[in-house]
């Protein structure tokens, strides 16, 4: 494929999803904010901070520099939700009004409450591309089957980064509800973190699932209300991720609700571990009063991540609220 594409960040996820497309271009430039590792990408093909034992594709070139993405068609930004901002900003000074850029970050900014395409669109003045599904890095590095949703207003833009994305291995949906479709990734983090503190709790799995229809069922009127479609959660970026993140150890949100379902208060700031969830409990506990919504769900997990109240009280709370 003639497509010149590039990757801002090579974490997990970025340096997966280099190694798909780099099946369907010629060239794959990975931007490493880090300069030994781009230099150990290009002499060795190797990431050994997040894949050691896996080699990368030939065509994946390293780069240091945002000045070398200047003839880029697509970008991913696989970087979190907190640099979005700052990274499109500086980014913007060196791509070409034609270039799309698909972001994956499964957040909101804690200052503005927006999604990740309102910051995109805000800064490069051109709709973005959201990204979302059930996709776990190191699965989608190893080319192991896998599924994801697109979702952008303009459809040019969702076919060029469907052919970008898009192997007999990774099934790609394409939709235009960027609202619902971003929303399912945030509201995501606080479902997985719910099931983990009823898992640290060590509750039982009848009670724990019925929570989790309940929570189901809450994702789709939330997002309904703020503009989104309610069958959008029924997709990859739905249904798919939000299962994956609640009920599988590789989920940050997911772990970090099962250590305060133990009573093991996390000092994310000491840990360097960032946990998108958190943040985004506060501004959906905003949302929910701004828009009179009664979720239990995102009441349960605030009362435990953000008052540090009793879990099991809490837990007793959500039950009685069914």
């Amino acid at each position: 494929m003639k497509l010149n594409v590039g990757v801002i960040g090579s974490g997990a996820m970025g340096t997966a999803i280099s190694q798909s497309i780099a099946e369907n271009v010629d060239k794959l430039f990975l931007y490493a904010r880090r300069e030994e590792i781009c230099n150990e990408i290009n002499s060795k093909h190797y990431n050994s901070q997040y894949y050691p034992n896996l080699k990368l594709k030939d065509n994946i070139i390293g780069i240091n520099d945002f000045s070398k993405l200047k003839d880029a068609d697509i970008i991913f930004l696989c970087i979190p939700s907190s640099t979005v901002r700052n990274v499109t900003e500086e980014l913007n000074d060196y791509i070409s009004k034609d270039c799309i850029l698909v972001t994956t970050a499964k957040g909101m900014e804690a200052n503005t409450n927006k999604r990740m395409t309102e910051i995109i669109e805000e800064t490069t003045k051109r709709p973005a591309v959201a990204l979302s599904g059930p996709n776990i890095a190191s699965e989608m590095a190893q080319n192991l089957s896998t599924a994801t949703t697109i979702a952008c207003d303009n459809k040019e833009y969702l076919t060029k980064v469907k052919n970008s994305l898009e192997t007999k291995k990774f099934k790609v949906n394409t939709n235009t509800d960027v609202i619902g479709t971003e929303y399912c990734g945030i509201l995501k983090n606080v479902v997985a973190i719910s099931q983990g503190i009823c898992e640290g709790l060590d509750i039982n799995d009848n009670a724990r699932f019925a929570l989790f229809t309940k929570s189901y069922n809450e994702t789709k009127e939330i997002i309904e209300v703020l503009g989104g479609k309610r069958d959008i959660v029924d997709d990859y970026c739905g249904f798919g991720d939000i299962i994956t993140a609640s009920t599988l150890s590789v989920s940050r949100n997911h772990t970090l609700g099962v250590l305060y379902g133990q009573g093991i208060v996390v000092d994310e700031k000491s840990s360097g571990i960032l946990f998108e969830g958190r943040n985004t409990t506060v501004i959906l506990k905003g949302i929910c009063e701004k828009y009179n919504l009664n979720s239990l769900t995102v009441d349960f997990v605030y009362d435990v991540i953000v008052e540090k109240n009793n879990p099991k009280l809490a837990f007793n709370n959500f039950w009685d609220g069914l």
